[in-house]
C-alpha cells in the first residue's frame, strides 16, 4: 500500500508567533515533526506543505521534500488535499499537524492500521484515554465513539454528561488524520457546517455530511505545542 504523509505548516500562528521555526532542544519544531514521521518505515513519502520559504529552507537543508502552497488556503486539510492531487499513485494520505514534534512512528502505524488490515474507511483519526481532570478543559478536544469504533461526536465541552454513576469511555482526540485519497480530494468541496463553525473543529464537517471517522486508539498522547507553557515544557520533554 502506498501511503503519503503530508505535514501542513504555516508560518503564521495565532497563539505562538512563527511556531514551526521555534527551536526545541536545538532543532526547529518542523524539523522534529518531519524527522519523526520519516522514521515510520511504512510510509511511502513524507512531504511538508507550506507557504513559507523559511520553513522550506529548513526541510530542504536536511534533504526533505517540500511542496509550496497558497497562503490563502482556508485549512490545513485543503493544503494536504492540494498536495495529494500531485501524487495519484498514493492510496492513503495522512495529515500530520506541524505542531506534533514528538509524534512516534508507532502512533502513525496505529492511525493507518485499518487500511493495512484491508479496510477502506473514508478517514481515521487517533485518540487516547482522557485524563478526567481535563474533561472540562475547552483546549482538550474530546471524542466519543460507537460500538464499531467510529466517532459519534467531537467537542470542546465535557462529553458525555455523567448523570448517573455509570461510566462510559471518552477519549482525548489528537489532531492526526488519515484519509482514503479519493475521499480527501472530495473533502474540500463539502460546504462548511454549523457544528464545525460553532466548535471550530474541522472534522465535524465529515460527520455532519454523513461520513464516518474511525477512531484508532493509542495508549497515551504526545506533547502538542499550542501554548507558551507547552513550548517551555517541550524543552525538557523526554522523547
Amino acid at each position: 500500500m502506498k501511503i503519503l504523509c503530508v505535514i501542513p505548516s504555516r508560518i503564521r500562528s495565532t497563539r505562538l508567533a512563527r511556531k514551526p521555526l521555534l527551536p526545541i532542544q536545538g532543532k526547529p519544531m518542523i524539523q522534529w515533526v518531519y524527522e519523526n514521521a520519516s522514521r515510520c518505515n511504512i510510509l511511502t513519502k513524507v512531504v511538508v506543505a507550506t507557504d513559507s520559504e523559511e520553513i522550506s529552507d529548513v526541510i530542504t537543508a536536511i534533504g526533505g521534500h517540500v511542496e509550496m502552497t497558497d497562503p490563502h488556503l482556508p485549512t490545513g486539510t485543503d493544503r494536504v488535499a492540494l498536495v495529494a492531487e500531485k501524487f495519484p499513485e498514493m492510496q492513503v494520505v495522512i495529515n500530520l499537524q506541524g505542531d506534533e514534534p514528538f509524534i512516534k512512528p508507532l502512533m502513525i502505524e496505529q492511525l493507518i492500521a485499518p487500511y493495512l488490515a484491508g479496510e477502506l474507511p473514508e478517514m481515521t483519526t487517533l485518540a487516547h484515554p482522557l485524563d478526567m481532570n481535563k474533561h472540562a478543559d475547552p483546549g482538550v478536544v474530546k471524542v466519543i465513539v460507537n460500538t464499531q469504533g467510529n466517532a459519534i461526536y467531537f467537542s470542546r465541552t465535557p462529553i458525555p454528561y455523567f448523570r448517573t454513576q455509570e461510566t462510559a469511555p471518552v477519549y482525548h482526540h489528537m489532531g492526526l488524520y488519515a484519509f482514503r485519497r479519493d475521499f480527501l480530494l472530495r473533502y474540500p468541496t463539502l460546504r462548511q457546517t454549523p457544528l464545525e463553525k460553532t466548535e471550530s473543529l474541522e472534522q465535524l464537517r465529515a460527520l455532519e455530511h454523513g461520513y464516518t471517522i474511525r477512531v484508532c486508539l493509542t495508549e497515551q498522547g504526545s506533547l502538542e505545542i499550542n501554548t507558551q507553557e507547552e513550548y517551555e515544557a517541550a524543552q525538557e520533554f523526554l522523547y
